[in-house]
């Protein structure tokens, strides 16, 4: 029971304290989960971060899942879950029902200008973090460069891109693998 309390209390800090979506939230997850309470490893989280996005819902709600589960099962999945996303649900219900009251106040978009900037560079230091661990030698180079190039010049979705990489990704291993 301590530890589905543990999920919940954590998930809801990581929740209520973080701004600017999934990717905002990595450097937090990553501190609280890999190194805080070590629940999973920094090449775990990065899968479960990747799955995350690949997969339907919104990427912080699915990586704690994600995490909620291998720490504590099904109920651990459900806990996580709940904590990141109670936060949120309070928070949106709440500005909802001021923000057409006060959306005009010069403060209020000014802060908002502000919030965005700062929400850019929590991003932009969750890139620079998977690009670390995602971006390892040559191969993973490639395919960097292959899906950013094709997502900038195409309108394709997003799911061929994965499977590209995918599949790109096992044939890379494979033709190392049978080198060795």
């Amino acid at each position: 029971m301590k530890v589905l309390l543990d999920l919940l209390f954590t998930f809801a800090r990581i929740g209520g304290l973080t701004f600017g979506g999934g990717y905002a939230m990595l450097p937090m997850l990553q501190k609280e989960v890999v190194e805080n309470r070590g629940w999973a490893t920094e090449d775990e989280l990065m899968d479960y971060y990747a799955i995350g996005q690949c997969t339907p819902g919104i990427i912080a709600v699915n990586t704690a899942t994600f995490v909620g589960q291998k720490t504590a099962g099904i109920a651990g999945g459900i806990m996580a879950t709940l904590g990141i996303v109670f936060p949120s649900l309070v928070i949106i219900t709440v500005i909802a029902a001021f923000i057409q009251n006060f959306a005009d106040l010069a403060v209020v978009q000014n802060a908002f200008a502000g919030i965005r900037i700062c929400v850019c560079v929590l991003i932009f230091n969750a890139v620079i973090k998977l690009w670390k661990k995602a971006v390892i030698d040559k191969g993973t180079l490639a395919i960097f460069l292959v899906v950013f190039v094709g997502s900038v010049l195409t309108s394709l979705s997003p799911i061929v891109f994965v499977i590209i990489a995918a599949a790109a990704g096992i044939f890379l291993k494979n033709k190392e693998v049978s080198k060795s």
